[in-house]
């Protein structure tokens, strides 16, 4: 028997319903699935590609699949079925995705020992979306049988039905990443998403007054999924998290001690900002940095000097300059307005700071502001903007730089492979500027790189910053002269290869991901020795 004759299908209203809802769902899922994936695995192109592919896959095999059921039997029963199977499925990603992705990538730490980030996002991108996506991809043709009545009208019934599911994923894209993501977050996200395909089925299925024991069984595990699953938290064994939550672009996360309070955008490793309570330097990166205004004013800048910070996060660059030098002029370009929210909030961040929410490089092709130093501080583990690692983005900072002026920039990723992210990134910079050092961070896996149109005398840095340190009480003098002191005699010259980067060619995803892999190995070392199991418990506390 064809259910076309269903009272709820007569008028094929709610086919197009379930076509435009189903559309909106895989879009929503796609990008939910960018954003449970980000906090391990990065929002790189890679990462992008992966899931864009996977979802592709689904639906392709859900297309092929769909067509041919519905031949045999055109039943609508079975498609809806299959939507409170697929509602289900989405709804259980909040309380077992974090899970799946931790074993999964906790098992190939074991047997991989290259490309582990790509393989352990496209197998973890398999286990969770392959399905419900599948199930999804069922619609459109089954929609296609149940629909046409003639053959004489299959050309508009098909393109309308095509138009309902383009016009609900242009809604399933913009209102994940404009409205539920950044109000209630990715957990919420895939409830709400999942919910609107539940009622579809049970809508359907009420009208019928068919299959009761399945429709309440769906019900109670989406309720219990809305249960369990409506926490924000990625980094669920962490127990003591000043602030977790999510932005348009990160995934956040705060951690307060005694002795400092952190920012990172990530779970598994990394701190992006950090504000030491003492006022004290902060023995990372940022201490290497504070050489670049020595370095200007050793090339003949003001003592008050102007600068740039681009990749501002929580103000760790901004609040050491101010704590350790006098009379500058500091603006801060930050992408993330939530990022700046939280600097205020728990970062000790002045009101009254200068803090612009804008993209680095647009930033700079939009003023006409010159300055004594630049901070590029942007790159975050693979996630490397390549608009702001280009020949043309640093040709842009050097026409903002006074004469003797210092760019300064954050090599998170260092490595001593040839051919790595950082070779490209230091030849790139060296065909721009005449006078390139860097310097390794001990410790830590990142370099900080130097450059300016003229060398920086020896001389006159230590002059520069005796000067630059005499206004401050003694302890602090001590503590900057000795350490920034010994800088020039860690600093590296660097000559300039043909490695180059550009607008049109900038494979900065492919070559992070090489230097992330011998990092990951380095660190995961330890690890595989002592077994998945153990591992695993002691990642959790």
């Amino acid at each position: 028997m064809n259910d076309n004759k269903a009272p709820i299908l007569r008028s094929k209203t709610y086919l197009y319903l379930t076509e435009f809802f189903a559309g909106m769902a895989v879009m929503a899922v796609e990008l939910g699935a960018s954003r449970l994936l980000a906090p391990y695995f990065s929002s790189s192109q890679i990462v992008w590609t992966i899931i864009i592919a996977t979802i592709m896959i689904a639906m392709a095999l859900g297309n092929v699949y769909g067509g041919r059921s519905a031949d045999r039997d055109p039943n609508p029963d079975r498609l809806y079925r299959r939507l409170l199977i697929a509602a289900v499925w989405i709804a259980a990603i909040p309380v077992l995705g974090k899970y799946v992705i931790l074993l999964v990538s906790g098992a190939l730490v074991f047997t991989v020992s290259h490309n582990l980030l790509v393989i352990a996002a496209f197998l973890a991108c398999m286990v969770i979306f392959v399905f419900p996506c599948f199930l999804l991809g069922t619609v459109t043709p089954s929609l296609v049988k149940y629909a046409v009545d003639s053959l004489d009208a299959s050309g508009r019934t098909v393109g309308n039905l095509n138009a309902f599911n383009t016009v609900g994923s242009i809604l399933g894209t913009f209102l994940p990443t404009f409205v539920t993501i950044p109000a209630v977050g990715t957990a919420i996200t895939f409830l709400i998403f999942s919910g609107v395909i539940l009622v579809l089925a049970l809508v359907y299925f009420i009208s019928r007054r068919a299959r009761p024991m399945g429709c309440a069984a769906a019900a109670v595990l989406f309720a219990a999924c809305a249960i369990l699953g409506h926490s924000d938290s990625f980094a669920f064994w962490e127990k003591d998290l000043t602030y977790e939550g999510e932005s348009v672009y990160n995934y956040l996360q705060v951690r307060e001690t005694d002795r400092d309070v952190a920012l990172s955008t990530n779970v598994l490793f990394g701190i992006q900002s950090v504000l030491e309570k003492d006022g004290r330097l902060s023995g990372m990166y940022y201490d290497y940095a504070m050489a670049a205004p020595v370095m200007a004013r050793a090339n003949g800048a003001d003592v008050a000097q102007d600068v740039l910070i681009l990749g501002m996060g929580t103000g760790t660059y901004y609040h050491q300059c101010d704590a350790y030098f006098t009379g500058f002029t500091m603006t801060g370009v930050e992408i993330d307005q939530k990022i700046t929210d939280l600097a205020h909030t728990y970062f000790e961040l002045p009101a009254d700071a200068d803090v612009v929410t804008y993209d680095g490089r647009a930033y700079l092709a939009a003023v006409d502001s010159t300055y004594d130093v630049i901070m590029v501080d942007a790159y975050q583990d693979i996630t490397i903007p390549f608009q702001m690692s280009s020949a043309e983005f640093f040709r842009l900072v050097r026409d903002h730089l006074n004469p003797g002026g210092v760019m300064v920039v954050n090599m998170n990723m260092r490595s001593g492979s040839e051919g790595s992210i950082n070779e490209y990134l230091q030849d790139t910079i060296a065909s721009v500027f005449p006078s390139v050092t860097t310097v390794d961070v001990p410790f830590y896996t990142n370099r900080e790189l130097f450059a300016s149109d003229r060398p920086v005398e020896e001389e006159a840095y230590l002059a520069a910053l005796a000067e630059m340190a005499a206004p401050l009480d003694a302890a602090r003098r001590e503590e900057l002269t000795d350490f920034l002191s010994a800088v020039p005699d860690r600093l590296t010259a660097y000559t300039g290869g043909d490695r180059l980067l550009t607008d049109d060619k900038a494979p900065v995803e492919l070559l992070g991901m090489r230097v992330i892999d011998e990092i990951i190995a380095d660190e995961l070392a330890y690890y595989r020795e002592k077994g998945l199991a153990e591992s695993l418990k002691e990642l959790m506390g």
